[in-house]
């Protein structure tokens, strides 16, 4: 991991890891002066004028933010692998917040954790900060004003949400106030067996191999955890949605090759 190479971040604890892209207009940093911790995975990318002013700030492999989005927030704000966040976002971690693995963040998309500004003397009863928390595989399509919520794993916001309330796992909402309308057009995935998921994986690896100069043979494509044999191939898990990260070359180019849309893997934590 690099430690100091990005004169753009300002932190006690700087972890940054391989092949991330941080564009210099970018500015990371605590909420008064330096941040407590930073921490961002690998190949990830940081666009053009992103604004990060968290003291308390993680960001998972393969991530990607881009231009012109702030986050900013006095609590924690941590956000897993293969994220996906158009421009012009706002992510607010006054109140703290919690964005899971997989998670897609549409363009111009607003993601709050308190709500204040009213002359409490005067009786306004607006002024809180809460947790937001969006869990696994949640897609905000674009446009959405989210409010200090919890979004169940595979839950789905149509364009122009606002989301005031809880979204149930593997719903899709819409409208202002959202509302569940998967009872009209059905949820956001289908169940597919672990047969077919292996089957579509190899067909990938297979493109893969076809587009790529290298024969990928430190690659495996396996159904469980139990067909992992070594620590020198990176293997494929179907049934966890992990792999044994490596870091080589061929594996950085076949998660790249299957993100955004293809599939998506986070790290496996598993002793040989």
């Amino acid at each position: 991991m690099s430690k100091n190479k990005y004169a753009n971040i300002d932190a006690l604890e700087i972890e940054v890891g391989i092949n991330t892209i941080i564009e210099p207009s970018a500015s990371i940093r605590g909420v008064n002066g330096k941040a407590k911790r930073i921490v961002i995975g690998d190949n990830c990318y940081i666009g053009k004028h992103v604004q990060i002013i968290c003291d308390d700030f993680e960001l998972g492999d393969y991530s990607k933010i881009h231009h012109q989005t702030n986050v900013h927030g006095y609590e924690p704000c941590s956000i897993g692998h293969n994220l996906w966040m158009g421009q012009y976002c706002i992510v607010d971690s006054i109140g703290g917040t919690t964005i899971g693995n997989n998670c897609g963040i549409g363009a111009h998309s607003q993601l709050w954790s308190h709500i204040k500004y009213g002359d409490t003397l005067e009786g306004c009863r607006f002024l809180s900060d809460n947790p937001l928390v969006l869990g696994n595989d949640v897609w905000m399509v674009g446009h959405c004003i989210v409010s200090p919520i919890t979004a169940a794993d595979k839950s789905m916001a149509l364009v122009g949400s606002v989301i005031v309330k809880d979204m149930n796992y593997n719903e899709i909402y819409s409208g202002v106030p959202a509302k569940s309308i998967s009872s009209k057009i059905g949820f956001q995935f289908k169940e597919v067996s672990l047969e077919d998921k292996y089957q579509k994986m190899n067909e990938y690896l297979n493109e893969y191999k076809a587009l790529s100069s290298n024969a990928c043979e430190s690659i495996k494509i396996v159904l469980s955890k139990d067909d992992i044999k070594d620590d020198l191939h990176s293997y494929f898990v179907i049934e966890d949605r992990g792999y044994t990260k490596r870091r080589t070359e061929d594996e950085i180019g076949f998660m790249k090759f299957l993100l955004p849309e293809k599939a998506k893997f986070v790290p496996l934590s598993l002793e040989l």
